[in-house]
């Protein structure tokens, strides 16, 4: 009779905790950044492997406990770092972030998150059997790490190699650039464009295009793949080359071609974005309500039956589906008093504290059942969170009138836990895949995603209010955009001042494309558009899109001239280490501004801007050389 593996010991509960710390912290820089996140479940599982197996008792089941609640960490931060920072950029927090509260909602919302999704899991992985790519991945780079003799060609020890150096790598280039100002984030061109004139409504038109110098960036891309790298892409270049010469061709401009274009671009031309982006949240709705509803039943059903057994597999067991209901209910309370502390109406609060369950629950298994299609990194939850907000405060005008003080930062909150139970949910059916195929128990993973989620809960608003005191968030250095554009909703609403002609024309964009992928999917064509995806390249910034759009295409090249299967593994890891060091040492340089209050804390080098386009391209080479090879 074979021994039991241990699931949930002391070192792999502490290891996970850890990661999940150092993860999310990662991710929050990311995602204020470059205004996307990507999954960390593949470099944790890695690192879990090259530390656990310093133990004689270490096994696969013990790593995949590991880099559940790891991943919960850096999923969580995407629901933050996506909504709060409105509330410190819209002035409801003046003294920047409130540590208690940044805690308390995230830890809520993404408890929420892993109950919500307790049910889904017999619907989405074992009757629908979403393929969902990232777990099917970080299983297989666990066992073949359990097994250095398989013919996977794996090798733990090199890979816990090539994280480390391309760490190091992207931990100097950010010191360097970032910390002592050898060269600009950035590089960007603009010019101007003289049109014909038709009966003198066309006149002379700018353009706008560049680049960050972020080999994050390009490891973005890389991970999301080529699809989404164009998808991203075709939205930036659709802004910045089409809507922006179109507009400034017709209303005019002023200034200089390249500050014109970036100022009609956020006053305008990103709106276009929000208008994609709720149409885009409500379409993965309805598109995905009755698969949902049908799984969710079949679920519930399945439930129902294997409460007459007293005995079952241990893979078949998830958390009691009576602790779930009794959690939400108990959770409803905190939610209660997050929402009364603002509006100071019981009736009210109840109601929004009634909207948000529904919402979070409707838009969890949204990104359940999305991750199981394109991955969590792929996953792009700020458009359900949009469609949140944007329905909060139509009710909260309602209800408070226009003249509220407290309406838009009431609706910022509602969203807020929403986006945190969304992205977790994704993030759960993801690891409890990875689960399934190597045997793990449901419900111990269910528990560690609750311990990752508080304990990564705990230091995200410490992150956030460092990396607002040394590089202020909202500002070019850190542009935060998805923040960004809740707050303008959110206050756009109230104030009446939304460029509701771009919100329109944006919705009919989006609808334009839905139609598009609709035609792609009824062919069978493996390329397929979704809307969400071309709506956050249509409200980042171009410097952002272009490098994403160049990893993903080296993530494809690899996938064609790589000498074997490991070449995309091999990449995943360079880039997962690249974003770790490059975040990690953006916050470790806003420490000391933090501590001492001098933002001239490090001393600043100048005379060497080619560096910083030189170093970059080099990386770029390094990077392909090492997938290729």
């Amino acid at each position: 009779m074979s021994k039991i593996k241990q699931e949930i010991t002391p070192k792999a509960i502490l290891l996970g905790i850890f990661l999940s710390m150092i993860l999310a912290a990662a991710n929050a820089y990311l995602g204020l950044f470059a205004g996307m996140t990507v999954s960390a479940s593949i470099p944790a599982a890695v690192i879990s492997m090259a530390i656990l197996k310093q133990f004689r008792s270490s096994n696969i089941l013990e790593n995949n406990i590991v880099q559940t609640a790891a991943s919960a960490g850096e999923s969580l931060a995407a629901g933050v770092i996506f909504t709060l920072p409105a509330l410190v950029l819209m002035g409801y927090w003046e003294n920047g972030f409130n540590y208690l509260e940044v805690a308390k909602i995230s830890a809520i919302g993404g408890i929420i998150g892993v109950l919500f999704t307790v049910p889904l899991r017999r619907a989405l992985i074992l009757k629908a059997k979403l393929k969902y790519p990232e777990g099917v991945a970080t299983a297989a780079i666990l066992e073949a790490g359990m097994n250095e003799n398989s013919e996977s060609g794996f090798d733990s020890k090199g890979s816990i190699k090539t994280i480390i150096s391309s760490s190091l790598l992207g931990a100097f280039l950010k010191f360097l650039g970032g910390g002592l100002g050898m060269w600009k984030a950035s590089i960007a061109v603009g010019t101007v464009a003289s049109a014909t004139r038709a009966g003198n409504i066309l006149g002379s038109s700018i353009f706008s295009i560049g680049t960050y110098l972020s080999p994050s960036l390009i490891s973005v891309g890389f991970i999301v793949g080529r699809d989404i790298g164009i998808l991203v892409v075709s939205g930036g270049l659709f802004s910045w080359l089409v809507a922006i010469p179109l507009y400034s061709a017709y209303y005019g401009f002023e200034g200089y071609p390249l500050d014109a274009a970036k100022n009609i671009w956020d006053s305008q031309i990103r709106y276009l974005g929000i208008g994609a982006m709720v149409i885009g949240g409500l379409w993965s709705l309805i598109d995905l309500f009755k698969p949902m509803m049908e799984g969710i039943k079949a679920s519930l059903d399945s439930l129902d039956k294997t409460q007459i057994s007293r005995v079952q597999p241990l893979e078949e067991k998830d958390f009691p589906i009576n602790y779930v209901g009794f959690g939400l209910l108990i959770l409803m309370l905190p939610v209660f008093m997050i929402y009364f502390d603002i509006i100071d109406n019981a009736k009210i609060a109840i109601l929004l504290t009634i909207v948000m369950m529904i919402f979070g629950f409707l838009f969890s298994a949204v990104a359940a059942y999305m991750a199981g299609i394109v991955g969590s990194s792929n996953n792009p939850i700020s458009g359900v969170t949009i469609a949140t907000i944007l329905f909060s405060s139509f009710l909260l005008l309602l209800l408070l009138g226009k003249e509220s003080p407290v309406g838009a930062s009431a609706a910022i909150m509602i969203g807020a836990v929403v986006c945190c139970a969304a992205a977790i949910g994704g993030d759960n059916l993801q690891d409890l895949k990875t689960g399934h195929l190597v045997g793990a128990t449901p419900w111990k993973q269910q528990v560690m995603q609750i311990i990752g989620t508080v304990s990564s809960a705990m230091v995200l608003g410490l992150v956030l209010d460092v990396l607002h005191t040394a590089y202020t968030i909202g500002s070019p250095t850190l542009s935060a955009p998805q923040a960004t554009l809740m707050k303008s909703v959110a206050e756009g609403v109230f104030s009446g001042n939304l460029p509701w002609l771009m919100v329109g024309l944006g919705a009919i964009i989006g609808i334009i494309i839905i139609l598009i992928d609709t035609r792609q999917k009824n062919i069978g064509s493996n390329f397929r558009v979704p809307i969400l995806a071309v709506a956050v390249g249509i409200y980042l910034p171009i410097e952002l899109t272009i490098p994403i759009f160049a990893g993903g295409m080296m993530s494809y090249i690899s996938g064609i001239y790589g000498s074997n299967q490991n070449s995309k593994k091999h990449g995943l890891l360079i880039a997962s280490g690249l974003i770790t060091g490059e975040a990690l040492v953006g916050i470790s340089i806003a420490l000391p501004i933090f501590i001492s209050g001098n933002k001239n804390w490090w001393p600043q080098i100048a005379g060497f801007e080619f560096l910083g386009p030189t170093l970059f391209l080099l990386v770029i080479i390094w990077f392909y050389r090492n997938i290729i090879k």
